[in-house]
């Protein structure tokens, strides 16, 4: 009787309603139909008149302050019309006490609704204040994220690369998962790393790793040495509970050196092949003065490696952790270094069902082989036995 399909064009204004204005203001001319066809079928007195002032609280649950305002004026609107209908009764019912109490009533409830109105808009427009603000802080703290966080690849020397960030959540906290890829006069050097903890801090202390990776990568003829300068530069700015799981990857002329700092060992992909490259003694994290022992492999064309920090091994469903070195090959063994990288993120958010526990970084690397792919005539695990 009193609404037609479409939103009357007060509350729909010019652009198109987020999900959350639509949920509010749907919700909230749900029931103002269903009081509305209530109080018709039990006319002619407006028995029900106060329950309209649920009707903007309802739409101040989600929707802007604007459409409750909408939502509060129509059901203003619709509770008078009641109100006035109500007060021109059958003549059988016209000096009756009872019914002039309940046109009475009447108007008080429609008065309430008013005042519900203005109640509702003033708590949605703190509401949506407040949901900018996360909002806008949100936005720039992804922005400090991807400022530490830079695009690599597709090619840093004679690797294809590539890497990825996945959140816990679309509004998780920001983490301090880490990598970066540079090519250097020593060679390719690659660095994945986890700080303990999350949000702006964590931002902070893995924008400082970074800064004096991108420095002393450059400078320093080994990995060891690297990790010297990182340590310091990690004991120099955190707490002594605090600390970043790093491991550092250098590919030089097809040979791979690996130093780990208490982070999951990288995996090796050869010929249908997933291969732990677990270092040949641990070594604590940074911040902890951890002495690395390096693990070295003869890289053979087509190779691929795969880093990344302990949110992947922490994924699970049902106590079941995602069996990442059983598919591993099947995922990232075909096609381009980022399409492997899509579909194990595809794979693994499909296997949590979408609820991650912690924020993963993700990064995959290709060998093709001196000069375009040749012949490597030294067997790996020759190499990595006289290297360890």
């Amino acid at each position: 009787m009193l609404f037609g399909g479409t939103m009357p064009t007060f509350m729909a204004g010019r652009h198109p309603l987020s999900p959350g204005n639509r949920a509010g203001i749907g919700a909230a001319l749900m029931l103002l139909t269903i009081v509305s066809v209530v109080e018709y079928t039990e006319g002619p007195h407006a028995r029900y008149v106060g329950l309209l002032a649920a009707v903007p609280f309802v739409a101040a649950v989600f929707a802007a302050w604007q459409l409750v305002l909408g939502a509060g004026v129509l059901a203003t609107v619709v509770g008078a019309l009641f109100v006035v209908l109500s007060r021109v009764p059958p003549p059988e019912v016209a000096h009756d006490p009872v019914a002039q109490g309940l046109e009475t009533a009447g108007l008080v409830n429609l008065m309430g609704v008013v005042l519900a109105t203005g109640v509702a808009a003033a708590g949605a427009t703190v509401r949506q204040r407040q949901t900018e603000k996360i909002g806008e802080l949100l936005r720039l703290a992804a922005v400090a994220q991807q400022a530490v966080l830079r695009p690599i690849g597709p090619q840093v020397g004679a690797l294809a690369v590539a890497g990825r960030y996945i959140s816990a959540t679309a509004a998780a906290d920001i983490g301090g998962d880490l990598y970066e890829a540079l090519n250097t006069p020593y060679g390719v050097r690659i660095i994945i790393g986890d700080v303990r903890g999350k949000g702006l801090d964590a931002v902070r202390l893995a924008s400082i790793v970074l800064g004096s990776y991108r420095h002393v990568a450059y400078e320093r003829a080994d990995l060891k040495t690297i990790v010297q300068d990182l340590d310091r530069a990690v004991a120099r700015s955190v707490g002594d509970e605090d600390f970043v799981t790093a491991a550092l990857v250098e590919e030089r002329g097809g040979t791979l050196t690996i130093v780990n700092c208490g982070h999951p060992a990288p995996l090796l992909l050869r010929r249908g092949q997933v291969i732990p490259l677990e270092p040949p003694a641990p070594a604590p994290p940074l911040g902890f003065v951890p002495e690395v022992k390096p693990r070295v492999e003869r890289l053979e064309p087509g190779d691929r490696l795969l880093l990344f920090t302990d949110g992947l091994g922490e994924a699970r469903r049902d106590g079941e952790f995602f069996p990442t070195a059983d598919r591993a090959w099947r995922l990232l063994g075909h096609g381009t270094v980022g399409d492997g990288l899509a579909s194990l993120e595809t794979a693994l958010v499909d296997w949590v069902h979408g609820r991650l526990e912690d924020d993963i970084a993700l990064v995959l690397l290709e060998y093709a082989g001196p000069d375009g792919g040749a012949a490597v005539s030294v067997p790996s695990w020759e190499v990595g036995a006289a290297g360890s």
